[in-house]
């Protein structure tokens, strides 16, 4: 346990240093301002800057806290993924292409330790500034367009950000099995892009897909009730995660070993 809390404190002190642990949170927290704020003063900012004749009135009613906190969660999977997809694109890959990786690995490190306490940095980074952004976008929510239950705000936030999990350990799995950070970013916004499609396309046929996880987090925000099929749709999600995590170590002390051996 000590050399796992060594090696943890070893990427918290890399995100540090890169002030990842400062501009990724502001980024989120940004994009959940910038929803509920816009959407409060769109008519304003169109009548402001949208080349309307003189005296023309525009009624544009305002959306539902459930619309704007949907839409919310559409810029989280957009750019909050692409920023958070390219900040830590590199996060095994990087360190494979300078063989620093071998310092590490050289000692009496496991495996298990070394991509489990990235993981867990990983997640720690990647969910906490989604939670500063989700906080910062209901907190302006109730400010601005309506009150809503703080019950189902708060289990569709966690349903969420399970989906984040699940795409932040796909991350971490191409990181640590290929060589091009630039493929390993490709590869996994692009699954997310897929996934994210077929659920919202077909989603009788994608019912376990983590990416459902998004349609129950919305359907919770504007019924009060998750959609048929969650409880299996989570357990699912969950396991993958577990699964990925597990091949990733397995695969990867399988792919060093073979290297350093020929």
């Amino acid at each position: 346990m000590r050399q796992w809390i060594v090696l943890f404190k070893k990427e918290w002190t890399e995100s540090v240093r890169s002030y990842k642990i400062l501009w990724i949170p502001v980024v989120f927290i940004l994009l959940g301002i910038t929803q509920p704020v816009t959407s409060y003063y769109f008519a304003d900012i169109i009548g402001q800057f949208g080349g309307l004749p003189e005296g023309a009135v525009m009624d544009i009613p305002i959306p539902t806290g459930a619309e704007v906190i949907t839409a919310t969660l559409g810029q989280f999977g957009q750019i909050g993924f692409l920023v958070l997809v390219l900040a830590y694109m590199g996060i095994v890959a990087k360190e494979k292409n300078h063989g620093t990786q071998i310092l590490v690995l050289v000692k009496p490190v496991s495996y298990t330790n070394y991509l489990t306490a990235k993981w867990a940095h990983l997640l720690c980074i990647s969910l906490g500034s989604y939670a500063m952004g989700y906080i910062a976008a209901v907190y302006y929510t109730f400010l601005l367009i309506e009150k809503m239950v703080i019950a189902d705000l708060i289990y569709g936030g966690i349903i969420y950000g399970i989906w984040i999990a699940f795409v932040m350990t796909v991350i971490l799995c191409l990181s640590a099995l290929l060589n091009s950070t630039a493929f390993v970013a490709f590869a996994g916004l692009g699954l997310t892009v897929v996934l994210s499609l077929l659920s919202s396309l077909t989603p009788d046929l994608m019912t376990l897909s983590p990416a459902m996880l998004t349609s129950h987090s919305q359907n919770l925000y504007q019924t009060g009730q998750v959609g048929s099929g969650f409880g299996l749709n989570l357990a699912f999600t969950l396991v993958l995660i577990i699964g990925i995590l597990i091949g990733t170590i397995y695969l990867f002390h399988k792919k060093e070993i073979a290297q350093h051996t020929t």
